[in-house]
């Protein structure tokens, strides 16, 4: 199986996902903070951060961000755009299921699915642990994730994505599957980038993302030390969550 966010996939990420609204959700986020934080949020720890567009953003609002991932290649780009914007964060290179910064935070984010990328029990446990012990007392977490539920009533379909760049175009295919014993969604990633009519790279990626129940949610957080104070549609985080809610936002209190 290849590496998952390697350096191929990695180039093209932030063309991939250009579509993905991050001002509107480091917004909602905002509101969060204000709506569920006993105390101001100031530190912000963002496990799984990608390229760091939540953390850019975040930064440039004045919050004090650290940002960990396990892909190098996505921390690379990360930096550089740090680096370009002069903003102070500190990325990490890690496993979100065993890093220790040694620090305290006012909030932890897992943001775009990042918690449904432990598929095993002991690997949500593990990263909620984490999540945990970097977080000061009635600190908060936020993790968007897929919701059971909904993934069940639409299941997930084969999709071609191409998006033009100047003379590059990235093609994508993606289809997918489930295993329903597991609460696991497997999805199978084809990427061409190409310059012209020149491949110039082409990776195939298998991305396996957990979904879960609300009430299997709120016992693992209970678990690893944490109290689920709201589960609400994401972006539409008013919105109850249903059939219709592929993705949900989840907020918990550190006990």
């Amino acid at each position: 199986m290849n590496t998952v966010f390697g350096p191929t996939y990695a180039r093209v990420y932030d063309l991939l996902y250009q579509n993905k609204d991050y001002a509107a959700e480091c917004d909602l986020l905002e509101r969060v903070f204000r709506q569920y934080a006993s105390q101001h949020v100031k530190t912000v720890l963002d496990l799984g951060c990608r390229t760091g567009n939540h953390a850019l953003l975040l930064a440039a609002q004045g919050y004090s961000v650290v940002g960990v991932d396990h892909s190098e290649d996505l921390l690379g780009i990360a930096r550089s755009k740090a680096e370009r914007q002069r903003l102070s964060i500190a990325f990490h290179q890690g496993d979100v299921r065993q890093v220790d910064l040694g620090q305290a935070f006012d909030a932890v984010l897992m943001m775009f699915a990042v918690l449904g990328c432990q598929t095993e029990n002991a690997d949500v446990l593990a990263a909620l642990r984490a999540a945990r012990r970097h977080l000061r007392p009635n600190g908060l977490l936020i993790a968007d994730i897929w919701y059971g539920p909904a993934v069940l009533s639409q299941r997930p379909g084969d999709r071609v994505r191409t998006i033009h760049s100047g003379s590059n175009t990235i093609l994508r295919t993606s289809s997918g599957e489930l295993d329903l014993r597991r609460h696991i969604c497997t999805v199978h990633f084809h990427v061409w980038h190409m310059n012209g009519r020149e491949i110039i790279a082409e990776v195939e990626e298998r991305h396996a993302v957990r979904f879960f129940f609300p009430r299997e949610l709120e016992l693992f957080l209970e678990v690893s030390g944490f109290h689920l104070l709201r589960l609400g549609g994401f972006p539409d985080f008013e919105k109850e969550p249903d059939e219709s809610t592929w993705n949900v936002m989840a907020v918990a209190v550190a006990c």
